[in-house]
């Protein structure tokens, strides 16, 4: 996951030359970042035969950044081709991942849209033109089908193509399976400098000691412009503290298994012309709560020195829209969670390389659904095969 570093200048400073260490192996590529894209990139950077490390400075399974938890959404509804095709191919290589691993990590429950009707009206044109099944339905009709949420106008459902991941075995599992093809996984290993040495060598400074590489891989998150804001050209990165919380179903003790919630994951495309902060995601978790969190609205904060604790008024606004919304939860009893968001402006990724070095970023908000995917760009764009993967707004 993400690691907290001092960015270095891609070239050795005047004094400070990158050793020769004959002793040293240098392998093919360092990944930096054990989350699901940096897992994901070991993995297929190990596929294709790669000598790959991968060090991320926290524990396995940490809370520290964006990849920990049980729940996040799937979907391939997207207005622009490129995330509905990236969505595509990372539905394909979620299923490859289960199958090498024998894990369970995606879900389908069917997804919802509602709110905006000229925006859901673009979603729907988009899952018709590629040939993707969906259908409306009148909001009495999707009440009377999921009793307990309330919709804003007409619901676009799509059925087959949209569910929930459990994001702590999918990274559990990418890492898994980056070790079965024998990547050399390093947690508690945190990243003190990057510094690019020539066209194809890399020494990335570490708490046990420098590893060298051919290409280097980063993927951390909120730490990324400190690590590599001197090396690759990025765009403003906004890093907030995200609030959402798991509330309990009504009438179903603390929780209840997820078989028995039976929603299906939705979006609220709603905002302050409504009244509420942003549009509103949520989705079942795999202790049988629902997720429900604001979207990209939390306080800008550091990534090391976060206080995990929701802010009141947000948290209030919450509970009141799970009122309006979400009569089958109860409001009055949210568990609040905490996660970092790393925001572009466009809310576009940043996959890009710049020498030996290849960067992705910006995936808050929507970017878990397309980890794998994700780690097959990075690993091309390590090989030199692309120098970037671009991606038009998402709207």
């Amino acid at each position: 996951m993400p690691h907290s570093a001092v960015s270095h200048s891609g070239v050795p400073k005047p004094g400070r030359r990158c050793p020769a260490r004959k002793h040293r192996d240098v392998v093919d590529c360092v990944v930096i970042g054990g989350g699901v894209v940096g897992a994901a990139a070991a993995w297929q950077l190990a596929r294709r035969g790669q000598d790959v490390v991968l060090v991320e400075q926290f524990d396995a399974g940490h809370t520290r950044g964006a990849s920990h938890g049980s729940s996040r959404i799937y979907r391939q509804t997207y207005a622009s081709t490129p995330y509905v095709e990236l969505a595509g191919e990372a539905l394909r290589l979620w299923r490859e991942l289960e199958t090498e691993t024998g894990a369970s990590v995606l879900q389908m429950t069917g997804g919802i849209d509602h709110g905006d009707q000229e925006l859901v009206a673009e979603l729907a044109l988009s899952l018709a033109r590629h040939g993707i099944d969906h259908r409306w339905l009148g909001s009495d009709e999707a009440m009377a089908r999921w009793p307990g949420m309330v919709f804003d106008g007409p619901v676009l459902y799509q059925s087959d193509r949209s569910g929930r991941i459990n994001a702590d075995q999918a990274v559990a599992a990418l890492t898994a399976a980056a070790v079965g093809r024998g990547a050399d996984v390093r947690h508690r290993t945190r990243v003190s400098a990057v510094t690019v040495c020539g066209p194809d060598l890399v020494e990335v400074e570490t708490s046990a000691g420098s590893v060298r590489a051919r290409r280097a891989v980063v993927a951390v998150g909120a730490w990324t412009e400190a690590l590599v804001g001197g090396l690759v050209e990025l765009p403003p990165l906004r890093v907030t503290q995200e609030q959402p919380a798991h509330f309990p179903v009504l009438g179903a003790g603390p929780c209840t298994p997820l078989r028995h919630v039976g929603w299906p994951t939705f979006i609220h495309h709603a905002g302050p012309e409504q009244g509420w902060p942003s549009g509103v995601y949520g989705l079942a978790t795999e202790e049988g709560c629902v997720k429900v969190g604001f979207h990209g609205v939390g306080p800008l904060c550091h990534p090391d020195r976060r206080s995990f604790e929701p802010q009141p008024a947000q948290l209030r606004r919450l509970q009141d829209y799970v009122a309006t919304f979400l009569p089958g939860l109860d409001h009055q009893r949210p568990e609040p969670i905490s996660c970092t968001y790393t925001s572009t402006p466009d809310a576009n990724f940043v996959l890009r390389s710049q020498g030996p070095v290849a960067v992705g970023a910006g995936f808050s908000g929507h970017g878990f659904k397309f980890a794998p995917a994700l780690g097959r760009v990075l690993a091309d764009l390590s090989a030199g095969v692309i120098d970037e993967q671009p991606l038009v707004p998402t709207g």
